[in-house]
């Protein structure tokens, strides 16, 4: 099995990563850790160590507050619901992230489908996925504010929209701590204000060699990219298709004013022919196709 985080397709053309309106002049602050599963880095430029040191804190607190509703790998809310195929008083996180992906299933006309977690558990047991085929279909999933309610031998992921989410969350933290200038990736990248030397911040769409494919400027958005090549397990990409189909594009990058957005249509846009996802994209407010392949 081998695996390619996301970000690995995002390059960064900028030195920090975040400054606030009180910014120290050539200091910065680094913070290493998981999100999802996967390694994080954010940087604070502008701002000594010291001072970032408690809102690394909150940040800390927060991705832990996450990861409990979102995980597959933990005692989260996902999890429970998984299990026992019936959650009741979903939290709020988990309801929006719901309804997120009921809103995308439906403009993607089924391609992106949460509900493909058997076959990813039938391929990671080195099983055929086929004989789980009849366990997926998000027309089977009933939530609301009472209750998440799975059918029989169902199962949920998110991590095709929950990073994206995840990502904003953090953002928000940020700007509500007067960082109103930020480059934020956790594995989706938001881009808000300007670089400390008044430019928009500027980034590139890399393959898997690493190669820059595409550039651009962004500011006040966010910035996500599927990549079929970003994880195998066995003969299996990581972006399945409930009907079994392949793959139809390889790598996708979608932007959107909200990072959950462009997380969710990249995701989608992989399993759709590029007419079919630009006019998925085209469904969604202020979401556009920066690059595909």
């Amino acid at each position: 099995m081998t695996h390619f985080t996301r970000r690995r397709f995002l390059t960064i053309a900028a030195s920090s990563v975040a400054f606030s309106a009180t910014a120290e002049p050539f200091k910065t602050a680094k913070w290493y850790g998981q999100a999802m599963g996967a390694p994080t880095v954010m940087k604070l430029a502008g701002v000594s160590p010291s001072r970032a040191a408690p809102l690394f804190e909150r940040v800390e607190k927060e991705l832990r507050r996450l990861e409990g509703v979102f995980s597959l790998y933990r005692g989260s809310e996902l999890v429970q619901l998984n299990r026992d195929k019936l959650l009741d008083l979903p939290s709020p996180e988990l309801l929006e992230v719901l309804s997120l992906s009921d809103s995308i299933y439906t403009a993607s006309g089924g391609a992106f489908d949460p509900s493909i977690q058997p076959l990813w558990q039938a391929i990671s047991q080195q099983r055929d996925p086929e004989a789980q085929r009849n366990q997926v279909g998000w027309s089977k999933v009933s939530f609301d504010t009472r209750r998440v309610v799975l059918a029989d031998g169902m199962a949920l992921t998110l991590n095709g929209i929950a990073q994206g989410f995840i990502t904003d969350r953090i953002t928000d933290l940020l700007l509500n701590e007067g960082f109103c200038n930020v480059l934020m990736d956790m594995g989706e990248i938001v881009a808000l204000g300007y670089h400390a030397d008044g430019r928009p911040w500027e980034l590139g769409v890399a393959g898997p060699d690493g190669h820059v494919l595409h550039r651009l400027k962004m500011r006040d958005r966010a910035l996500a990219t599927s990549a079929v090549s970003g994880m195998k397990v066995g003969a299996f990409e990581h972006i399945l298709h409930p009907a079994g189909i392949a793959p139809q594009q390889s790598l996708v990058a979608v932007s959107a004013p909200r990072a959950v957005i462009a997380d969710g249509l990249s995701t989608a846009m992989c399993l759709m022919s590029p007419r079919a996802g630009r006019a998925l994209v085209n469904q969604f407010r202020g979401a556009r196709v920066e690059f595909s392949v």
